[in-house]
């Protein structure tokens, strides 16, 4: 085990079509994985992520499943090539799911069918069309949540994702988050960028789905984490199971403390971060949450191939 390293996981947004592609080619272990989620899912999850189509892809119920096995593909990849064990994990959003598989909590078949089913019941909560996400950047955490207090209106909008200094997401009643969107522009946020989701995660819109949702979290058999895992919800290592599992509920309409989670991870020496998952989302956010973080990435050959060498 390295003390310095930590794994931390994407969450939605990090999909694209053909993601793992070359490492699926050189790699039997990456389809390996991809077959073991498509056997607990009923169909051929490898398939849809390379081939599409792109808007089924993209629907939260198949979204959450499929970033979930990359990242657990990756995860198994990186173990078996003798990479490091690292000291902690965390997850962004859905990421927290992966980092629970990783750290031995729950299985990967438990765990697509978990967040196969968290995705149903979150576009349940909220018909298509009548909510909204955007991302405010330029602004202070406190200004944002203070013209999503003015936007209301007796609606909901919150601030739900606090990603880096200066980039706050906004989620909820799609008028709300509109009405948010101009006052934040009025107080000099430098964008204010609706988000193509079908889903307001995070907000008070939520909270349907997590009542929904305690009886799937009920039915597994959680195991205690063997790898200190830091949640979303309270920036903190969980205590306890009963702690984990309520703060996964609450994950579903609380915000992502995300900077201060890495900070937390800072603070406990883990400064070489790991982003184990499609994309690079993460690493662009990390840098700008605490000082001395860096963090690799293992979504093609090459960077897997350089994470590796740096740990060696």
């Amino acid at each position: 085990m390295s003390t310095s390293l930590a794994f931390v996981f994407p969450g939605q947004g990090s999909q694209s079509l053909g993601m793992l592609a070359e490492l699926g080619a050189q790699y039997p272990q990456v389809l390996d994985t991809f077959k073991e989620a498509s056997d607990a899912l009923g169909y051929d999850l490898w398939a849809l992520t390379q081939q599409g189509p792109e808007e089924q892809l993209n629907q939260t119920d198949k979204t959450q499943p499929a970033i979930l096995t990359a990242s657990i593909a990756l995860w198994r990849l990186w173990l078996a090539q003798g990479g490091a064990r690292p000291a902690f994990v965390a997850g962004h959003s859905l990421g927290e799911y992966s980092a629970l598989v990783a750290a031995g909590s729950l299985t990967l078949g438990e765990a697509v069918k978990l967040v196969e089913r968290r995705g149903q019941l979150m576009q349940e909560a909220v018909p298509a069309g009548q909510g909204g996400m955007a991302a405010i950047l330029g602004l202070d955490d406190a200004v944002v949540i203070e013209a999503c207090a003015e936007a209301a209106q007796g609606e909901v909008v919150n601030a739900v994702n606090f990603n880096s200094p200066g980039q706050v997401v906004i989620a909820g009643a799609k008028a709300a988050v509109e009405r948010a969107i101009e006052g934040c522009k009025a107080r000099g946020a430098k964008r204010a960028l609706p988000l193509p989701v079908s889903v307001p995660s995070h907000c008070e819109l939520m909270r349907p789905a997590a009542e929904r949702f305690a009886e799937s979290i009920a039915a597994i058999n959680w195991q205690a984490p063997q790898i200190p895992l830091v949640q979303n919800v309270s920036a903190a290592v969980a205590a306890d199971l009963d702690t984990l599992k309520r703060d996964l509920l609450e994950q579903l309409y609380k915000p992502v403390r995300w900077v201060e989670s890495v900070q937390t991870l800072a603070a406990n020496g883990a400064t070489e971060l790991v982003e184990c998952g499609p994309g690079k989302v993460l690493a662009g956010l990390n840098k700008r949450c605490a000082d001395g973080v860096s963090t690799a990435n293992l979504n093609t050959p090459d960077a897997f191939a350089a994470a590796l060498a740096a740990q060696a």
